[in-house]
């Protein structure tokens, strides 16, 4: 009877023991989680309206106050968490939670600037509590609630420091293609001509265009481009020309023709051409005509592993 009466109590023990560390690692979280951003709000507030000299009052009288409240906070814990037994033993605990806590907030604060998602407003400020709880629970000693504070300490930083950043990258990623595809009717791309290859394209507010340079740019000349726009009249129709070197033609498949004849004997053939919505001309002082109706004839929509590799050699940009 007396084995079982002692059982009974030492279970007693143990359940009072866990409830009361929930109770105190809750308070540490609330209380931070309540006074943290307020402090910070403050300073910052401070700051941008009197400069560094007028948060230095505002960090002076807050940081001593959350000191002392998480010093209040571990009172409920001092049967529990042995640097709580005494008033001087807590207040030295709450500077090493404060501290602790507060650069866990730094490295959140960190993620946050760098564009790792850390949910909503609230979802934030409710964060701001966790570095100080799990700061106090690396004080309780149990060996359960240790290992449950390193694993969030673990998870947090893994979270941060490579999961985070690694979706913040994809999300910007995908909001740069969105961005390119705003106009996938004007996104043609054809294959280059033997010995050149895609330079530069550039996304325009009304307009795709390419230039394709030699391979080996330097020591072989040429220029191709390529634009790709919406047509300006219901058919093609040749410009007034600007003078008597220019011919212009169209044939009966609707391609029109366009020479101009350059100083030194040179000329620059364009070539028009529709593609259902959108109007493609090449021009190129470089390459002759049948080149130039090579490259027409392999336009094609641009794909996502063509945009992708673009986007991966920084030969493509967006102009508003």
């Amino acid at each position: 009877m007396c084995a079982r009466t002692s059982a009974g109590k030492l279970h007693g023990t143990h359940s009072g023991r866990r409830a009361l560390t929930a109770l105190h690692l809750f308070l540490v979280w609330a209380l931070t989680a309540a006074v943290v951003p307020t402090l910070g709000y403050g300073l910052v507030l401070s700051n941008w309206g009197g400069g560094a000299g007028a948060a230095v009052p505002v960090f002076a009288l807050g940081v001593p106050l959350t000191v002392g409240l998480l010093a209040t906070a571990g009172l409920p814990a001092r049967t529990v968490v042995p640097l709580c037994g005494s008033a001087s033993q807590r207040l030295g605990w709450a500077v090493l939670v404060f501290v602790l806590g507060t650069l866990g907030v730094l490295g959140g604060l960190a993620a946050h600037f760098g564009e790792v998602e850390l949910g909503s407003a609230g979802i934030r400020i409710a964060l701001t509590g966790v570095p100080y709880a799990v700061a106090a629970a690396l004080f309780v000693p149990g060996r359960w609630v240790r290992l449950g504070a390193l694993t969030v300490l673990a998870s947090a930083a893994a979270y941060g420091g490579y999961i985070g950043p690694a979706q913040a990258q994809q999300r910007q990623h995908e909001a740069e293609v969105a961005r390119y595809r705003e106009k996938p009717e004007l996104l043609y791309l054809g294959a280059a001509p033997p010995g050149m290859q895609v330079s530069r394209a550039e996304v325009g507010p009304a307009s795709f265009s390419v230039e394709y340079l030699p391979v080996r740019a330097g020591y072989e000349v040429g220029y191709v481009g390529l634009t790709v726009s919406p047509p300006l009249t219901p058919a093609l129709r040749c410009p007034e020309p600007a003078d008597t070197r220019m011919t212009c033609t169209i044939d009966a498949h609707g391609e029109m023709r366009i020479v101009r004849g350059l100083p030194g004997g040179s000329r620059e053939v364009t070539l028009v051409r529709r593609l259902g919505n959108a109007e493609a001309q090449v021009t190129s002082q470089t390459l002759d005509e049948a080149g130039l109706r090579d490259l027409l004839g392999t336009l094609h929509p641009l794909s996502d592993t063509e945009l992708e590799k673009l986007m991966r050699e920084k030969k493509i940009d967006h102009r508003n």
